[in-house]
């Protein structure tokens, strides 16, 4: 159907309901007619079949509320003259001094803003591409496993990446270089099609002649046979802060996919894996330590040497009459942070003998 009929058709009238229908009256309207009309039911009768893709096409636009009122502006526009003669100039021509659809003063109105939803982002006549908008790159999600002491005081790692990018010899555009790019004549321009769904459903997709490009070459790109699309691979370093814990997600913003015609880089989301340590535990910004100590450190008690996380030893006092598992807080030797540090946690388990001298 031309562009010029979105505004001549009454598409109200198609499914028998009113201007002011409701939303839920033109879905029931749609469903009764398009049941009675139906091709599968009505093999051979050219008249239904026509009279179904009538309902669907209007169900289409007044069947979605964001279309609809589109569709009402455009009425009431030619209701009101705006556009006289019949769309003199064509029906572009009638927004942009074909016909006088102005404001005061002479101004002008985009039908681009009109028509821009209602015909799937295309809202130029055939031939005529809207210029394509910078995208933003694609988010790339990664994983790696770090070491119980390098969650606790923070590494950087050097991360080796391998993502979607432009194809480095056409630079994304899909042709070869050299070569001059036209119109695609299959979605004319909007880099959309219309696609049925099955029955009277239909929805837009991307153009498979331009990949939505809105642009088609005759000589595609010999190494990315058209589809400006390659593989990149780069190398990173990434900061994994002190105190990160297992399951953590790291985001580097501007680390992922590259953009497409200039639009900003997507973002690198790193799922960080924390082997265990062979001596201590975490719990939240402290560390946790089991020490054995003898049965007479514990009833008579003294003096124990531990390990901590950095390397470093540290004395615990143990006073006379220790019961088992009880701990011990040696301050500021867990998990480092900004201000206070977490704590170790020494918890002593009494070693009885299994005879008394």
């Amino acid at each position: 159907m031309s562009k010029n009929e979105w505004a001549t058709k009454d598409f109200y009238a198609v499914l028998g309901v009113a201007k002011d229908a409701e939303q839920s009256a033109i879905k029931k309207a749609y469903r009764k007619l398009a049941k009675d009309n139906h091709p599968d039911s009505h093999p051979g009768d050219t008249a239904r079949h026509e009279r179904f893709k009538q309902v669907a096409e209007a169900y289409d636009v007044i069947g979605d509320a964001k279309k609809r009122k589109e569709y009402d502006e455009i009425r009431d526009a030619y209701a009101h003259g705006g556009f006289p003669g019949g769309f003199p100039g064509g029906f572009e021509g009638a927004f942009r001094g074909g016909g006088g659809f102005g404001g005061a003063g002479g101004q002008e109105f985009d039908l681009g803003d009109i028509l821009g939803g209602m015909f799937g982002g295309g809202g130029y006549p055939q031939g005529r591409a809207r210029t394509r908008q910078p995208r933003r790159g694609a988010d790339i999600e990664t994983e790696t496993t770090i070491g119980f002491k390098e969650a606790v005081e923070g590494t950087t790692l050097s991360l080796r990446l391998r993502s979607d990018a432009p194809c480095e010899n056409c630079r994304g555009t899909g042709g070869k270089p050299g070569t001059t790019p036209h119109t695609c004549t299959t979605c004319g321009g909007t880099g959309q099609v219309t696609a049925s769904m099955g029955g009277a459903f239909l929805m837009n997709e991307t153009c498979p002649a331009c990949h939505g490009r809105q642009l088609v070459y005759d000589e595609p790109c010999p190494v990315c046979h058209g589809t400006g699309h390659g593989v990149a691979e780069r190398t990173i370093n990434a900061r994994i802060p002190a105190g990160v814990k297992d399951g953590s997600k790291i985001r580097l913003k501007g680390k992922g996919g590259a953009g497409e015609l200039g639009g900003p880089a997507g973002d690198l989301h790193i799922l960080v894996h924390v082997r265990p340590d062979r001596l201590f535990k975490r719990k939240g910004d402290n560390l946790t330590l089991e020490v054995p100590i003898t049965f007479d450190e514990a009833a008579l008690g003294g003096q124990i040497t531990v390990p901590t996380l950095d390397g470093s030893r540290v004395t615990v006092k143990i006073p006379a009459g220790t019961p088992n598992g009880r701990s011990f807080r040696v301050r500021g030797k867990g998990v480092p942070k900004p201000g206070k540090p977490g704590d170790l946690l020494v918890t002593v388990q009494v070693q009885v003998p299994p005879t008394l001298s």
